[in-house]
């Protein structure tokens, strides 16, 4: 090759690119190409020198993005002319080791379709081995340590690999290539089996030989769930608890003993054919079941049959079902060939548990027997949740498989931020220079338990990336267990600044930064409760806002919660407080409407005197309390027994699809009036309910007519309805809808919308 025609470039890439393949790519390509240079990890991504003729030069650099392996995703590639080194050949180097750490974190992947045919090889050395994995499948962020993403740095640095093992990972050729969690029957991860004899756990004895062990374990976990007893098993990021889904006594019996009376429960099927038999699946519902991240995909249960045990999901007309993600679900499913229960192994309000002996501690009067294996889960990761609405997905989780969620940054910011989000449905984000991280799902911050796993989210962050944030956000609301971390921290840290963030205005915030977008938008802010900036709780907003602030245009028309907290829990008390709003006691007490019945005389008597007093009974703009109150009034939801329960029974009681309807809502200066539609159904007229979703939606476009010039923000956890959605996005004003795309609407993504707030202000 004439001098004249060799060039050299240095490349540098940004993204998704360890742990997925992606050197071993890289060497496979220059190979094809005839190609000389390095590639290696480093702190920023990927880095490779490249030295040949020009057009080979060329195909090399756009092959890297359109062949790129499936795990894989390029967020920067910046290519720069170098000096070439005169090297002869191509090879692989050894990831460098910096101060500063700024390379995005996998999450844990699903089964690849290569592992899955090689489990089911009799000939192929890791036939039927629970923990096959390569490079494109397999944990990531559950068992990382810090990064980069090196077997040192994971729980398999306590398992040594074998000659076998050890070739493959070395040899570029091969699709083990530097996959961390590689192992095998001789050298991997082993299965464990713990039963309770006599009130007391003991391990089950196997075989020497690893392979008989784990098929003595996966009959005996088998034959008992066949029994109708409830296993935990460990999984990718924590345990499940597992029984029969067609046994209605075992299903009932882990309500019982989990103390979960209603709450759906998740399913796991063997294959999508099972799924198919009971759920109506569209075709995005089949392309998000199969897709590698494996979600609990949310689908209308089939009519007419009776598919498995009523005590599932109770009351409502749709089911959660996800496929086997891990080759020992896999195993275990085609063992049993049946639906499964598969709920995170937890106490009330505490998270996902990760390890055996805490397990059986914590819930020895809940499972029967417990199967476990020795490859330690270092960071918990809860199963994703998606919904399809129309044609696009909307998470409803976001954990396995999707986080921890790395996003590239609108700017350039040299302070590490650090976003404490809500005390619901809570995650954390943290800004790294141009990239934010968003934390999987760490849940509600309602015990001492949740606290830990919070603050032990964010020491992982922080270890990952060797970073003292130099900026916190947080809520207004000054008994959020994050807002009083959140000054404690720069009490313990007084380099530290603090920033609060109203919560509705997070909300919108959270949507615009997804779509990086600064500019002014109108916002509606539907959800349970946040702090106002009046100190009242809001709920109903609706906001002109853009980066640098926000204007509350309307807002649902303020109603008393009776009884604080417990308003919550019993829709009833939000319905008798509308009542209380509009009529007269003797009225009230003379209806024969669904919330009126539920009461004794004496007790709404009691409570008009609590609402007229103000005693206990705080004032509200909630939307998604009206969904309650509306739900109570309807006779669908007196009580309820875990956050959104009425609006899902809403939801199913009132599914078929109706027109706008309009007349419901009265709109006056920036006052939302829901008096006509509380009217309607206190007198009876309880096919009003039915159009409730479809009012919102009439609503919606209303106070779009009145801002025609700004982009529409739906955001907060209503908007988690079906029905409305779907309603919303078959309006005119659909066009101008800027919706969330990776993260769900509800609280979850408080994090974000705070630290996008904070890197405008900084």
């Amino acid at each position: 090759m004439s001098p004249e025609k060799s060039q050299a470039y240095s490349i540098s890439i940004g993204g998704l690119v360890q742990g997925v393949g992606f050197r071993p790519f890289v060497y496979r390509l220059a190979e094809e190409e005839g190609i000389r240079g390095w590639v290696r990890n480093d702190a920023e991504g990927v880095t490779l020198h490249i030295e040949g003729e020009q057009k080979a030069l060329r195909r090399f650099q756009k092959r890297l993005r359109s062949e790129k392996p499936p795990l894989a995703r390029i967020d920067s590639l910046l290519v720069k002319a170098c000096q070439a080194q005169g090297l002869q050949s191509f090879h692989i180097v050894h990831s460098e080791s910096r101060e500063e750490k700024r390379v995005a974190v996998l999450p844990d992947m699903s089964l690849c379709d290569a592992c899955l045919a090689e489990m089911h090889d009799p000939s192929n050395r890791r036939h039927h081995y629970p923990f096959i994995t390569c490079t494109d499948c397999g944990p990531r962020y559950s068992i990382l340590r810090t990064v980069p993403y090196d077997r040192p740095n994971t729980s398999m640095a306590a398992f040594e690999m074998c000659p076998a093992c050890r070739r493959e990972y070395e040899d570029p050729a091969d699709r083990r290539y530097h996959a961390q969690p590689i192992g095998c029957w001789e050298c991997g991860p082993r299965l464990s089996f713990w039963q309770k004899i006599d009130n007391r756990w003991q391990e089950l004895d196997g075989a020497d030989n690893p392979q008989t062990a784990s098929e003595i374990f996966l009959e005996e976990t088998t034959r008992r769930i066949e029994a109708g007893q409830i296993v935990a098993i460990k999984g990718l990021g924590g345990f499940h608890l597992v029984c029969d889904a067609l046994n209605e006594a075992a299903v009932q019996r882990l309500r019982e003993r989990k103390h979960r009376p209603a709450k759906p429960f998740a399913l796991m099927m063997a294959s999508l054919e099972a799924a198919e038999k009971l759920a109506a699946v569209n075709d995005r519902e089949r392309e998000l079941l199969c897709s590698k991240e494996r979600p609990i995909v949310l689908l209308d249960k089939k009519e007419g049959e009776k598919t498995v045990a009523e005590a599932v999901a109770p009351g409502i007309g749709r089911i959660g079902l996800m496929l086997p993600y891990t080759p020992l679900h896999t195993l275990l499913l085609e063992r049993l060939n049946r639906p499964l229960v598969a709920t995170s192994a937890n106490l009330s309000d505490e998270p996902i548990l990760r390890d055996g002996e805490v397990l059986r501690q914590k819930l020895g009067d809940v499972v029967d027997a417990v199967l476990d294996h020795d490859r330690e889960i270092v960071n918990a990761c809860d199963d994703s949740v998606a919904q399809i609405i129309g044609d696009r997905v909307q998470w409803l989780r976001v954990a396995r498989g999707i986080a921890p969620l790395s996003l590239t940054a609108d700017s350039k910011n040299a302070s590490a931020v650090l976003a404490v989000g809500a005390n619901q449905k809570n995650t954390v984000a943290l800004s790294l220079e141009d990239k934010i991280v968003v934390s999987p799902h760490i849940g509600d911050l309602n015990s001492i338990e949740a606290m830990e796993y919070f603050a032990r989210t964010v020491e992982t962050f922080r270890r990952f990336y060797d970073v003292s944030p130099e900026e916190i956000v947080c809520d207004l609301h000054p008994n959020y267990e994050t807002t009083k971390w959140a000054k404690a921290f720069t009490i313990q840290n007084p380099k530290s600044k603090i920033h609060q963030v109203q919560h509705h205005f997070a909300h919108v915030l959270a949507v615009m930064a997804e779509h990086g977008y600064r500019e002014k938008v109108l916002a509606f802010a539907f959800d349970g409760t946040g702090y106002g900036t009046d100190g009242t709780i809001w709920g109903g907003e609706v906001l002109l806002a853009d980066t640098q602030g926000f204007e509350r245009v309307a807002h649902l028309r303020p109603f008393r919660l009776l009884g604080g907290e417990k308003a919550i829990k019993e829709p009833r008390r939000v319905a008798l407080a509308l009542l209380f709003e509009l009529f007269g006691l003797d009225e009230i007490l003379a209806m024969e409407n669904p919330t009126v019945r539920a009461f004794k005389p004496a007790e709404i008597r009691l409570l008009h005197q609590s609402w007229e007093k103000g005693l206990n009974a705080p004032i509200g703009s909630s939307m998604g309390r009206l969904f309650d109150g509306v739900a109570s009034l309807a006779g669908v939801c007196q009580f309820q027994s875990y956050e959104g329960e009425s609006g899902l029974r809403l939801e199913a009681w009132g599914s078929d699809g109706v027109a706008a309807e309009s007349g419901f809502f009265e709109i006056d200066g920036d006052m939302i009036d829901w008096a006509p539609l509380v009217r309607a159904l206190a007198m009876g007229e309880r096919d009003t309910a039915h159009a409730f979703v479809a009012a919102l939606t009439d609503l919606v476009a209303k106070v779009a007519e009145r801002h025609p010039d700004f982009p529409i923000v739906l955001a907060g956890g209503v908007f988690q309805n079906r029905i409305l959605l779907e309603s919303c996005l078959a309006q005119p004003f659909a066009q101008r809808l800027m919706l969330s795309k990776f993260l769900p609407p509800n609280d979850a993504a408080i994090a974000l919308g705070q630290l996008y707030y904070a890197l405008q202000q900084i």
